[in-house]
């Protein structure tokens, strides 16, 4: 076993989203780009990840796999929130979270922004799902 291994629950999915080109509005689907991770616990380490990482090339060969990485992510202060609804109508569920950081001395510092997908949507009604919507932001001078 790893040094401070425990027993845990698979962390849920979350995913980075960004702008393909930043001069259209961050409701157009069709632009956006996204970043998909699932957080680890702290007992495992970059050899452990490499090794279980060749072990599964090796069983289940799959292209994407090229493209999996271990690494860690410091976010600094941010704004978050759950929305809980449809996917579609999170842009409300930004706006609020804007207006709060605004009325509060801070501004959004991009429109990159993590969503953490708390329901599963092949099993939750779109009006009940529930995720935790986050931004980097910065204080105002």
């Amino acid at each position: 076993m790893p040094a401070g291994y425990y027993e845990y629950t698979v962390f849920p999915l979350e995913g980075v989203w960004d702008l393909i080109d930043k001069s259209i509005p961050a409701t157009v689907k069709s632009n956006l780009k996204y970043t998909i991770m699932i957080r680890q616990p702290d007992f495992l380490t970059k050899e452990l990840f490499d090794m279980f990482l060749d072990q599964t090339k090796k069983k289940k060969p799959n292209s994407f796999l090229e493209n999996v990485r271990f690494e860690d992510i410091e976010e600094g202060l941010c704004c978050q929130m759950m929305h809980v609804g449809s996917y579609d109508d999170e842009p409300e569920s930004f706006a609020r979270m804007e207006k709060f950081c605004g009325e509060n001395g801070y501004d959004r510092a991009s429109k990159l922004h993590r969503e953490i997908y708390i329901s599963d949507p092949r099993r939750t009604e779109p009006s009940k799902l529930k995720t935790a919507l986050r931004f980097s932001v910065k204080a105002r001078r």
